[in-house]
């Protein structure tokens, strides 16, 4: 009997000059970056927490806790492939994912494409299984402000 499973994943991360702005494993052209300890790529720390939890492995901070000095500007992308590996371990593989990211600027439109072929390549996946959306806050709160990013994602995983 095949199990199927469900993880959910969160990120925020403010906005600031001086600092890539990362999505997705991609450079995306931007006056500001967003601050965090890693290379703070909102979207693929919510994609490593939903893996996570639809493995039943706890949570990004758990593996890869910001206290860490060895995870100071680590390359996010790193982490989603370990995290592969561990669910492949527990005979999981990626069903879909289903991925939003909140910003008022710049617009991703033009991202979508390789953001898409980024995470299917670190997932080992066809991008069909990848959906990437992009919204804004409607000029609401910190991120309607562009003082912040964030990024929802569901995962579903086979096994």
């Amino acid at each position: 009997m095949n199990k199927f499973r469900v993880g959910f994943g969160y990120d925020v991360h403010p906005l600031i000059p001086g600092r890539n702005l990362l999505i997705g494993g991609v450079l995306i052209a931007y006056h500001k970056g967003a601050l965090g300890h890693s290379d703070a790529d909102v979207l693929l720390h919510a994609l490593t927490d939903a893996l996570l939890g639809a493995a039943g492995m706890g949570d990004i901070g758990i593996l890869f806790p910001d206290t860490d000095s060895k995870y100071k500007n680590a390359d996010s992308k790193l982490m989603v492939k370990e995290v592969v590996l561990k669910i492949q371990e527990k005979g999981y593989k990626v069903n879909n994912i289903d991925a939003t990211v909140v910003l008022q600027e710049p617009k991703l439109v033009s991202y979508i494409s390789e953001i898409r072929s980024v995470i299917a390549s670190l997932l080992q996946a066809d991008e069909e299984i990848v959906s990437i959306k992009a919204t804004t806050n409607e000029h609401l709160g910190y991120i309607g402000n562009s003082e912040g990013i964030a990024a929802f994602t569901v995962v579903s995983l086979v096994g």
